[in-house]
C-alpha cells in the first residue's frame, strides 16, 4: 500500500506546499490537490512540481464540466512535463450544486461525458490529430455549429508520456463500473472497508470484466483522516464538519451522492437527521449528529496497534493508495503522524 497526502481546500497553500516537501523527505508517495470551487488545482500543482522532485502529484479532483476535454488534456500534459512525469490526472463530475451553481454549466450525462473525456485526453497525449464524433463532444465542431473552419489538430508539444494515469472519483454503481473499465485509478470518498464490497463489489467486478489488460491493476485511492497515538479520541470530532457538510448540505434532498453512500453503509436514519438539520441551517447540530462509529471506520484515529488493524482492513478491501489528512495541532505533529504511518505501511 502506498501513502499519500490530500491537501485541504482552505489552508494556506504555500504553507501546505512546504509540508509536502517535508512529507516527500519522509517517504510519502503522492500528494493530491483538490479543486471543487476553491483555487484551481492546476496552478497549484505546477507550484508543487517546482518545489518537489520525487513525490507524485495528482488532482483530486478536477470537474470534467469546467474545461473542454482538450484543455484538460493540455493542462495534464503541462503538469506532467514540469514535474518530469510525476502527474496523475484525477477527474470527477462534482455535482449540480457546484457545476450549475458556481460554473453555470448544465450537469448532464455524467457517465457519457466521462467516457468521452477520457478518450479525447488519450488522443491528445498520443499527439494524434484529434478527431472525435461523440454524443457530447464533437471535434472539430460539426458542420453548421460554427464557422466551418475548424480542422483536426494535434498537440504542438511532445508530452513526457502518451499515457498519463487517469483516476476517476466515483460513487454510484454505474460510475464505479465505468471507472473499473476505463481508468487507471479510482477515488471513492468516505471509504468504509468492511462495507465496501457490499456497496461497490458488483460494480467493480462488472467493470473489470470489460477492462483492457493494458491499463494494469486499478489503483484504489482512499482518503482518511489520520491521528496516531494514545488518548486521541477527541480527534474523531475533527472529521465531523466535513461529513455533515457532504451528507447534509451537498446537493438537495433526493440528489445527494454522499447521503446515498451513508445510507448504503447502514446510517440512513442518521443521514436523514443530519440532512434535516443542515438544510434547516442548524450546522452545529448537524455536525454533532455525525456518529463516532462512522468516523472511526472511515478514518485512522487511535493508538498504533489499532491503526495497524485498520490498515489491514483497508488492504483487505483492496485499497492500494492511502491518502491522509493529518488531524494535527501543528506541523511537528503532522510530520510525526505521517512518519508513523509510512513505517506502519512498510
Amino acid at each position: 500500500m502506498r501513502t499519500g497526502i490530500f491537501l485541504n481546500y482552505t489552508d494556506g497553500f504555500r504553507e501546505a506546499a512546504e509540508q509536502v516537501v517535508e512529507f516527500e523527505k519522509r517517504g510519502v508517495d503522492i500528494a493530491l490537490v483538490p479543486e471543487a470551487y476553491s483555487f484551481d488545482a492546476i496552478s497549484q500543482l505546477g507550484y508543487l512540481a517546482a518545489k518537489t522532485s520525487t513525490i507524485e502529484l495528482g488532482s483530486g479532483v478536477v470537474p470534467i464540466y469546467t474545461r473542454t476535454p482538450t484543455l484538460l488534456a493540455m493542462s495534464a500534459a503541462g503538469v506532467d512535463y514540469v514535474s518530469d512525469g510525476r502527474f496523475r490526472l484525477g477527474i470527477g463530475t462534482s455535482g449540480p450544486q457546484v457545476i450549475e451553481g458556481f460554473h453555470g454549466v448544465p450537469f448532464d450525462a455524467p457517465m457519457g461525458r466521462t467516457r468521452e473525456v477520457v478518450d479525447i485526453c488519450r488522443q491528445v497525449w498520443r499527439r494524434e490529430n484529434v478527431s472525435f464524433d461523440g454524443k457530447h463532444y464533437q471535434l472539430p465542431l460539426a458542420e453548421g455549429r460554427g464557422t466551418g473552419l475548424g480542422k483536426p489538430l494535434h498537440l504542438i508539444n511532445h508530452p513526457v508520456r502518451e499515457r498519463i494515469p487517469i483516476h476517476i472519483a466515483a460513487l454510484g454503481p454505474k460510475n464505479v463500473e465505468l471507472t473499473a473499465e476505463i481508468a487507471e485509478g479510482w477515488q471513492p470518498v468516505f471509504f468504509y472497508p468492511e462495507k465496501a464490497d457490499s456497496v461497490w463489489g458488483d460494480a467493480l467486478r462488472t467493470g473489470f470484466a470489460k477492462r483492457d489488460p493494458a491499463l494494469g491493476p486499478l489503483d484504489v485511492m482512499v482518503s482518511a483522516g489520520l491521528a496516531i497515538g494514545e488518548n486521541l479520541e477527541d480527534r474523531l470530532a475533527w472529521a465531523k464538519p466535513q461529513l455533515a457538510l457532504y451528507i447534509g448540505g451537498m446537493g438537495a434532498r433526493g440528489k445527494n451522492f454522499y447521503h446515498t453512500l451513508a445510507t448504503s453503509y447502514g446510517f440512513g436514519d442518521v443521514a436523514n437527521h443530519i440532512q434535516d438539520l443542515y438544510l434547516a441551517g442548524k450546522k452545529a447540530e448537524a455536525i454533532a449528529a455525525v456518529p463516532d462509529d462512522l468516523v472511526r471506520h472511515t478514518s485512522l484515529v487511535g493508538p498504533a496497534g489499532f491503526i495497524k488493524e485498520r490498515l489491514a482492513a483497508f488492504a483487505e478491501a483492496g485499497v492500494t493508495t492511502l491518502l491522509v489528512h493529518p488531524y494535527a495541532v501543528d506541523a511537528a505533529e503532522q510530520n510525526r503522524f505521517v512518519e508513523e504511518l509510512v513505517t506502519l505501511v512498510s
